[in-house]
């Protein structure tokens, strides 16, 4: 209701000029107090979807830690295993060149003792 409604109606009952002050006012109160509670209400609205919304966060962010941690694990492992494989490897490589040279040096020592001893 607007002012100029509430003017009229006590321009029209000016003996009842008090009561209709008094209703004007009531209704005016009870206006903000509509709107106050229309504003707690879609407030607590916001409110449980920003509460549901962080939980869906926690959960997510647990999912996330327990990845994490899985991924964490398994790329430890690959990377011990990948550092085992790569010890045998060299350890074959370095047996296969020491072999190489002592069946070499041995050779030379056969002969020698080949050459020496039909001399």
């Amino acid at each position: 209701r607007s002012k100029q409604w509430y003017q009229r109606r006590v321009a029209i009952t000016a003996g009842g000029y008090q009561i209709s002050d008094t209703q004007g006012q009531v209704d005016e109160v009870m206006g903000i107090m509509r709107n106050n509670i229309d504003k707690v209400l879609e407030r607590d609205t916001k409110i449980n979807n920003l509460h549901e919304r962080s939980d869906a966060l926690q959960v997510g962010a647990n999912q996330f830690k327990q990845t994490g941690t899985q991924l964490k694990r398994k790329m430890w492992w690959k990377n011990v295993k990948f550092m085992i494989i790569i010890g045998v490897v060299v350890v074959i490589v370095l047996g296969t060149v020491i072999g190489i040279i002592v069946a070499q040096k041995r050779k030379k020592y056969r002969l020698r003792l080949c050459v020496d001893t039909t001399a």
